[in-house]
Parts: C-alpha cells; sequence; structure tokens
C-alpha cells in the first residue's frame, strides 16, 4: 500500500542537504513540522514551518531535553488508520497524524571523540527524543515513512515526484529496520562509552555497532556468503579506515583477513618495514633504514609463497618502491610461466600519484591488485579499548588486544651467552613476527628479515622442522623466535643443529633450567621476554 505525504516532521542535527529536501517536499504539498535549530535553519531559508509548540501546546523546555516528548507527537506517529479506536482517540485529542519523520541524531560519538569531552559534556549529547521518535514511526511504518540520514533524502523525493507524493509500503519496510539499526548502534555507543568511564572492562551486556561496508563476493568459500561491515567510529589506522585507489576484482572475504594480518604487523615497527602474508601468516617480514631495500628482504624471505599474497609497508610507495615491488614480482611470475605481475592487495600509507601510474602501466592486463591508502600510522592512536572479538556457534569470546611487543626493559638473560646488539635487533623482528604468527610459532630472522617461517603445527618442534627446512642455509648464524615457552630442551637442540645462534622465549617453563643449560652447553645466548603470543 502507497501512503501519501501529507505532513512531515523533520528534526536534525545534521542539517546537510536538509533545505533543498525540506523545499522539494514543500514544492510536493509536503506541511513541514519543525524543531529548535532546524526550524530556524529552513525559515531562514523562506520555507513556512510550524514550530513543535504549535502542535504540543507547550515550550521546548529544559534546554531542549523536551520538545517532542508529546502525546501530539508519539499519537500522531503511532495511531493505526485503520483501527477505529485509534482515529477515534486522534480526533478527540485533535491529534494529526504525521506521514513522514525525518530526524538524525545529536552526534554523540563525535563529541566523545574530542580529547576535552567531559562526561557532563558527553550526556548532554545523548539524544532522547529523537530516537523515541524514530522507533514509533518505524514501528508504525504501515503508515510512517522515517527517514535517518542525507543520504536518503534524494531518493525518497525521486519516489515521491513519480509517485504522486507517495512513498511505497516496500520503502517505509527499508527505512523502518534501517532505522532500528541505527538506534541500536546509537544505544551502543552510549553504552560502551559509559561502561569505559565507569571501568567496567566486560560488562553484563555486549553489543556491537557496526556499518556495513560491501557485500563480498562470497565468504571463505564460494558456497558462503559474506560482508565487510566497520565499526561506526575509530580513530585508529587500520585497513578498516582505508580508502581503495584500485579496482580491479572485488575484494574477497580472505584478502581482507590476510590484508588486516598484514598490516597489524607491518604497524608494529617504527623502522621503515615491509610484510608480505598469505593465508594470514608472515612468508615474508623485514626491516631497514630503506623501504625499498626493507620490501625486497621481505619479498626474497619466500618468494614462493609471495606470489599472489598480499603485502603492507609502512611507509609510502614512492616511484621507485612501486617499480622494485612491480619487478620482483613480474620477474617471478613469468618464472613460473604467469602473465606478470600477481599480488591481491598492496596496503600502505600513501601512494605517490607518479607510483599508482606505475602500478598501473607495469601489471598485466586483468591483474586484480587492490591498493588500500590508510593515512600515516600514528601509534599513540592505538585503541586499546577496542576487543578482540572471537565467535563460536551460539556465542562470543571477547578478550583485550595483544598489544606488547618488544620491551627491550622486560627482558632477562638467564643463559651465560648474551646476545650481540646486532642479534638482539634480529630478535625483535623474530618475536614480533612470531607474535602475529598462527601457533605453535618457529620464526628465523637474519640480517633483520625473516628467513623461515613454522607456523600452525600441533606441537612446536613440527613448527622448527618446518622453519628450518624453508630457511636452508640461511639458518646458520640466524636467530630464532618461539611464541610460547619450550616444555623441553628438544628444540634448542634442533636449533643448533640449524646454525641458530640466539633464542628469544618467553620463559616460565617448569623445565627452563633444562633449557637454559641445553643453550648453555651448545653456546647459544637466550633471551626472556616473559610474555606469551598464542595466536589461534
Amino acid at each position: 500500500m502507497d501512503v501519501k505525504i501529507k505532513t512531515a516532521l523533520i528534526s536534525v542535527s545534521d542539517k546537510n542537504g536538509i533545505v533543498d529536501f525540506a523545499k522539494k517536499l514543500r514544492t510536493l504539498g509536503v506541511k513541514i513540522i519543525s524543531t529548535g535549530g532546524t526550524a530556524k535553519e529552513l525559515s531562514k531559508a523562506g520555507l513556512d514551518v510550524i514550530n513543535i509548540e504549535s502542535v504540543t501546546g507547550f515550550p521546548e523546555m529544559m534546554d531542549g531535553r523536551v520538545k517532542t516528548l508529546h502525546p501530539k507527537i508519539h499519537g500522531a506517529l503511532l495511531g493505526l488508520r485503520d483501527n477505529g479506536k485509534h482515529a477515534q482517540s486522534m480526533q478527540e485529542h485533535n491529534i494529526e497524524p504525521i506521514d513522514l519523520v525525518c530526524v538524525n541524531l545529536y552526534p554523540f560519538e563525535q563529541t566523545i571523540a574530542k580529547s576535552d569531552c567531559t562526561l557532563a559534556e558527553a550526556i548532554e549529547n545523548i539524544d532522547i527524543g529523537g530516537p523515541s521518535m524514530l522507533r514509533s514511526a518505524a514501528k508504525n511504518n504501515k503508515y510512517v515513512t522515517v527517514v535517518t540520514e542525507p543520504a536518503q533524502y534524494d531518493a525518497v523525493i525521486d519516489e515521491m515526484e513519480k509517485n504522486n507524493a507517495s512513498i511505497s509500503e516496500q520503502t517505509r519496510s527499508d527505512y523502518a529496520r534501517i532505522a532500528f539499526g541505527l538506534t541500536a548502534s546509537y544505544d551502543s555507543a552510549i553504552s560502551k562509552y559509559l561502561n569505559v568511564q565507569s571501568g567496567v572492562e566486560f560488562p553484563e551486556r555486549f553489543s556491537i555497532a557496526v556499518q556495513k561496508q560491501m557485500t563480498l563476493r562470497y565468504g571463505e568459500n564460494p558456497h558462503q556468503t559474506g560482508a565487510f561491515y566497520k565499526l561506526s567510529k575509530s580513530g585508529e589506522t587500520s585497513v578498516a579506515s582505508g580508502s581503495f585507489l584500485e579496482g580491479g576484482t572485488e575484494i574477497s572475504f580472505n584478502n581482507l583477513l590476510d590484508t588486516n594480518a598484514a598490516f597489524e604487523l607491518v604497524k608494529e615497527f617504527s623502522e621503515p618495514a615491509a610484510v608480505v602474508v598469505k593465508h594470514l601468516n608472515p612468508c615474508g617480514c623485514a626491516i631497514d633504514d630503506d623501504i625499498c631495500v626493507a620490501y625486497q628482504k621481505a619479498y626474497e624471505g619466500d618468494v614462493v609463497s609471495a606470489f599472489g599474497g598480499i603485502i603492507a609497508l609502512n611507509r609510502k610507495v614512492s616511484v621507485e618502491l612501486a617499480q622494485t615491488i612491480m619487478e620482483s614480482y613480474s620477474r617471478f611470475g613469468k618464472a613460473l610461466g604467469a602473465s606478470g605481475f600477481f599480488a591481491e592487495v598492496i596496503i600502505a600509507p600513501e601512494f605517490d600519484k607518479e607510483a599508482l601510474e606505475i602500478i598501473r602501466t607495469l601489471k598485466a592486463w586483468g591483474s586484480r591488485v587492490r591498493l588500500i591508502e590508510t593515512g600515516p600510522i600514528d601509534r599513540y592512536k592505538i585503541d586499546a579499548g577496542e576487543f578482540d572479538v572471537r565467535c563460536i556457534i551460539g556465542g562470543l569470546l571477547l578478550q583485550k588486544r595483544d598489544l606488547i611487543g618488544w620491551e627491550p626493559h622486560q627482558l632477562t638473560y638467564p643463559t651465560k651467552k648474551r646476545p650481540t646488539q646486532e642479534q638482539l635487533e634480529d630478535l625483535k623482528v623474530a618475536w614480533i613476527a612470531a607474535k602475529h604468527t598462527k601457533s605453535n610459532t618457529i620464526v628465523l630472522v637474519k640480517g633483520k628479515k625473516v628467513v623461515g617461517v613454522g607456523a600452525g603445527q600441533m606441537n612446536r618442534v613440527e613448527s622448527g622442522h618446518i622453519a628450518f627446512k624453508n630457511a636452508g642455509d640461511l639458518a646458520k648464524d640466524c636467530v630464532m623466535a618461539s611464541d610460547a615457552f619450550f616444555p623441553f630442551p628438544d628444540n634448542v637442540e634442533n636449533a643448533a643443529k640449524a646454525g641458530v645462534v640466539a633464542i628469544v622465549q618467553p620463559g616460565g617453563s617448569k623445565k627452563d633450567d633444562e633449557v637454559i643449560a641445553c643453550a648453555d652447553e651448545l653456546g647459544i645466548a637466550m633471551v626472556f621476554t616473559g610474555k606469551r603470543h598464542f595466536k589461534h
């Protein structure tokens, strides 16, 4: 059933486009009721507006806290027009129906994002009347159209112009469910803020406010559907906050997971760093004073796995870096008989315009590389309050994010032999890379470059065998990281056979004494971090 729009109530915080929207409604013969600042804005534009107090018979009061919470408003929104008793009540109390509500809410999240925001200011920016009107209108979408954002204005006007100032049942239903999603997200943001203010780490009830960004081609596998949602407000530089610069094939569910894994690892380094990820694990990771050298070292860590992987960088992609990336991938691709360049994603803080042109020119036609620009990485804007959320069937597991990296002041040195300064720099790279690799994990590093990774095995010895095999001759004189302690000396014995000279691990095993004695006997330096980095 189509419903003709005769009366609209407009009350918005975000006034972008509202004057044009209201003018078009008036052109279509719609009577407009409005409140406070919105009414002033529309009146200033020459529009005939009915002030809310003229409808309710009450002035706006208590600094605007009370203005629309009145039976003449909510009765006008909630009344069922095909219900005789409702119609009689509306007539008895002189309640005229409202057919369209255009409301967006007080900017609560923008307010609390300000560094100087006080609790009192945050409380004042909790909208009460707005969500109430949205919920009333959405509940009664059989008769009422609820408009919640400027992006909907043109569609509403277009439909009304084509349909005798009426809105279809389908549109009303769609906008109603969007409105309920908005009010749920709004309440979630308020709840999160108040929990933080009260020091409540894990609240009695927890909800996540996210907004759909895109529908994905599919989930992990083609028979699964998937979509990407973004937290409504996050000041942290991340994949979710990045901008897509290069199209090609739509980004996939797995691409986003891998890109996140790569970028979160490269963010750990203040030095110029490059990471290559495949199936959530780093197959390449390196740091250097020169970002081009760092990339080349990371790529060479495992060129076979790097083909078709994700490249993450923590510095701008210059012309020189773009050429280095394209040439390395193209050269290896051609050696395999492929058409040339093949990487799924390149993510970096910035891309020079000339670098973009090089990538567009040199990549093979049909290549599906996507470029994501994140903006500068600000390590002081890491959101420690954001949860690491994992799903199980029927529930969620929440934990605080693992934000512990390389902490030199926390290190202890249990062995007789201490690592050299050069070895410590390599141990840092190995430890951080191990943190971002699936457990059980062994990572080998030489010259600030990952040369071998053993990941995701059911026992740590097997992870070591894989890492030593991948490193080959490069294992000689390298350093090794383990994401968790050694329960037995066997990993140390295997490391010595491969040529490892220094090891970093959490420590804390019941057999630490045996492990340390083994390292001493074999002449290996060992460092304890006191922290474990399991990653399931």
